[in-house]
């Protein structure tokens, strides 16, 4: 949607809201409703304003010390919202609405450098200075309960009801099931201007996945937000709920498979060419700088304590950094060819934050292409039975490898550092804190 589009869509009545939004730490949309007319007059031109907290807060909204850029001694002030207008789009949905997504800036007008939507703009900046561009897509799980968030919540998140209770992957019997809520998310993410390519049933008990075209990288993550929270905004209206969460429960976690290639600025792949396994040497060094740097860079694609539980033997999460060709076994999974051809991340989650892994991966393989890295050979046969590099266990043994690795500062800057290695220690300090199901179950009685 143009600004002149929604300017006779607002003179009709047909849109009347307008919501302002952007992706914090944790990948979430925080913003305002604001009416169509405020917006045209005021905020299109000059932005609108949020307390900077949203880049300083946890999952709660707590507001934890140790960010260098928003704290009780600055005075929790504001930030100004700038809509990127290449953005606005109807939102199906929400009747008479329309959303834009926003770059964060300072009052005196320079960029806010935590926020992951500059983050990974600054990386795509890089690749522009070598005349590529990066087309990403991501693949995100869920499973579909039959309970409502209201009614979740009040169970505590226990004895809910899967809308498939046995392992549906690849069944149209088993998708027909859920099949009404499917079609809603894949008609109105259509609506709201996506490529949706298809949608599918997974091994977790009430576990789906739908899948969008590749785009170029900002725009597949300014997607994945919106699509993220329209899933469950739709889940909610359907009486239901979904969780993204990378393991709701012991059974196959949320997966979000993350496909990056390169492009030259002739539309040419950079990655593809007449060298072992179809790659060109910029492609080698640009998959062995991934492999090299995954345990450094693992906080942006596993960023909570509950990401680490994917990895498990014999999962399909990856457990091992290895790389292979068409091998779901290996962290790192070489598919296609030709122009087709892109990596695949295996190690993110569905809680990740899409800017985060994408820059993250950018920054890891231009580190490989300027250093003339060589990739080793290709894992060929189960990487879950390797004894080489594993994904970290943990999210504190994730914290370590960022706060040590050389390339996380140099990639993203002492400030950016700093404020995410701080972002993993208060969900530490959380979930040290915390008293879980299985210490009470264990303990209570019997201890």
């Amino acid at each position: 949607m143009t600004l002149e589009e929604l300017d006779v869509a607002a003179e009709s009545g047909r849109i009347d809201t307008v919501v302002i939004g952007f992706t914090d730490m944790q990948g979430r949309l925080q913003g305002k409703r604001l009416t169509s007319r405020y917006f045209l007059e005021e905020v299109a031109g000059h932005g609108a304003e949020a307390c900077d907290y949203l880049l300083a807060v946890d999952v709660e909204m707590n507001t934890p010390s140790g960010y260098a850029m928003s704290s009780w001694k600055r005075g929790y002030g504001d930030l100004v919202l700038r809509p990127d207008l290449s953005t606005l789009r109807t939102l199906p949905w929400q009747p008479g609405a329309a959303l834009v997504l926003a770059d964060l800036k300072w009052q005196d007008g320079t960029e806010v450098e935590a926020s992951p939507r500059r983050i990974l703009q600054r990386q795509l900046a890089r690749l522009a200075e070598r005349g590529w561009t990066a087309q990403a897509g991501t693949e995100l799980e869920f499973v579909v309960y039959r309970d409502t968030y209201e009614e979740a919540w009040g169970r505590g998140y226990r004895g809910l009801t899967p809308a498939n209770l046995y392992n549906v992957d690849y069944s149209l019997l088993g998708g027909s099931r859920v099949e009404p809520l499917l079609r809603r998310v894949r008609n109105e993410m259509t609506g709201a201007g996506m490529y949706v390519e298809s949608a599918k049933g997974e091994c977790n008990r009430g576990q789906h996945e739908i899948t969008f075209r590749y785009a170029e990288a900002l725009r597949t993550c300014d997607n994945h937000t919106v699509y993220k929270t329209g899933a469950k905004e739709i889940a909610a209206q359907e009486g239901m709920s979904l969780t993204f969460m990378a393991k709701p429960d012991e059974r196959e976690g949320n997966s979000c498979h993350v496909h990056l290639s390169l492009r030259d600025e002739y539309g040419a792949p950079v990655m593809a060419g007449d060298g072992p396994y179809g790659l060109s040497p910029e492609g080698a060094a640009f998959i062995a700088g991934q492999q090299a740097h995954m345990r450094e860079l693992t906080l942006m694609y596993a960023p909570n304590v509950n990401s680490y539980k994917r990895y498990q033997a014999g999962s399909f999460a990856p457990t091992a950094i290895r790389w292979g060709l068409d091998n779901r076994t290996c962290a790192l999974r070489l598919v296609g060819r030709g122009s087709s051809l892109r990596v695949e991340n295996r190690v993110p989650g569905g809680d990740v934050n899409p800017y985060l892994a994408v820059a993250a991966m950018v920054a890891a393989g231009l580190h490989g292409v300027e250093n003339g890295l060589e990739l080793e050979e290709p894992y060929d046969g189960n990487a879950y039975e390797t004894a080489g590099p594993a994904v970290a266990g943990t999210l504190r043994e994730a914290l370590e490898d960022w706060e040590s690795g050389p390339l996380v500062a140099e990639a993203f800057g002492d400030g950016v550092a700093a404020h995410y290695a701080n972002y993993a220690r208060v969900e530490l300090a959380a979930y040290d804190r915390a008293v879980t199901d299985w210490e009470l179950a264990r303990g209570f009685e019997r201890l």
